[in-house]
């Protein structure tokens, strides 16, 4: 516990943060390198992020790694990110298991690479029994996909017969989602200064707390995490709720 800062409290910890990892790009340009360079330093961000996470008692860290968009990159730039993707996950490993963090994915995976599938499916297989932290990578995800499958799978049953359409509600809806493992985000993290989801996590992120900052992704660290942290237990989380209701309910 002594790395955590004081200020931080931890008995209201977010069960689950979500992060778009945003900047590697421009964080590149000012170094007046290639974009591939910027996804490269991003590792250490991805594991000081991780490691923050899992100390003060996250039970679910959700990273948006790429999205369907993504895959209008330029090819060598795609290319670079899936080598550094199945390069990142053997190296990790040995982490993961070390710090009892289980590996877990979204998205339409299989998309990917089969390098990246397979080594993706491994390191999930062998992380399986971890039970500290779930760490989950949205891999060529995007919410709208998300969102049109599920409404298809349950489609598919109306259609069937399996479930009537007078059953369809949110409890259903959740079901047929990537997420349906894991409970919704409470905190929303956003780094590069941009003030928008991009596609993420539309449905979960209803009620979340959003944070945003200027930091770029590649320069993101702990003490960034821990000052996002200390920005959500500062708010009051209504949910639609007055101020006065709340304090009756306390």
């Amino acid at each position: 516990m002594s790395n955590i800062p004081d200020h931080i409290n931890i008995n209201n910890v977010p069960n689950h943060v979500a992060v778009i990892m945003d900047g590697n790009g421009r964080w590149a340009k000012k170094q007046g390198k290639f974009r591939v360079f910027g996804h490269k330093h991003a590792i250490t961000s991805v594991r000081d992020t991780v490691e923050a996470a899992a100390e003060i008692g996250v039970k679910y860290l959700t990273l948006y790694a790429f999205s369907t968009e993504n895959w209008k990159r330029p090819k060598l730039e795609v290319t670079a990110l899936m080598n550094l993707l199945v390069d990142s996950l053997n190296k990790e490993l040995p982490t993961l298991n070390k710090n009892k963090i289980r590996l877990n994915y979204i998205g339409d995976i299989n998309s990917l690479p089969s390098s990246c599938k397979t080594t993706l499916l491994k390191t999930i297989e062998a992380t399986s029994e971890n039970e500290h932290m779930t760490l989950t990578l949205a891999l060529s995800y995007s919410s709208r996909w998300e969102i049109l499958e599920a409404t298809k799978k349950i489609a598919d049953k109306v259609k069937s017969g399996e479930i009537d359409s007078s059953e369809i509600n949110e409890e259903l809806f959740n079901q047929h989602l990537c997420t349906t493992e894991m409970p919704d985000p409470e905190l929303m993290i956003r780094t590069s200064g941009e003030h928008r989801i991009s596609n993420f996590l539309l449905w979960q992120l209803s009620y979340a707390e959003l944070y945003f900052t200027d930091k770029l992704w590649p320069d993101f660290r702990k003490s960034d995490f821990f000052e996002a942290i200390a920005n959500f237990q500062n708010r009051e989380r209504r949910f639609g709720l007055t101020t006065e209701q709340l304090e009756k309910k306390k």
